[in-house]
């Protein structure tokens, strides 16, 4: 039987390889509101796009990236705009459907 360490990890990096992909990824983040989740998921769009080239673009040393985007960080959101510019992204404005 193969053991779990033996198998490829899984990183959704390696999977956002267009603009699109990258957009729909960020969104259901974005939906599900979770600040966390969306850090994470600016984390995992950083990464499949270069982190130093994205640190680069949005004005930021590469250290201060991996610390605003690592598990404890919390980025300001002027900090998610540079990013989200930086990424190619933009933040739309949507009205909630009443249920």
């Amino acid at each position: 039987m193969t053991s779990i360490k033996d198998m490829p990890r899984f990183d959704a990096a390696d999977y956002l390889t267009t603009p699109e992909a990258r957009a729909d990824y960020l969104a259901a983040a974005l939906e599900e509101g979770d600040a966390s989740e969306i850090r994470h998921a600016l984390n995992t769009v950083a990464r499949s796009l270069g982190m130093t080239s994205i640190a680069e673009a949005a004005g930021l040393g590469r250290e201060s990236l991996y610390k605003v985007l690592g598990e404890n960080g919390n980025p300001e959101f002027t900090t998610v705009l540079k990013l989200m510019k930086a990424m190619g992204l933009k933040l739309p404005a949507l009205p909630i459907e009443a249920k």
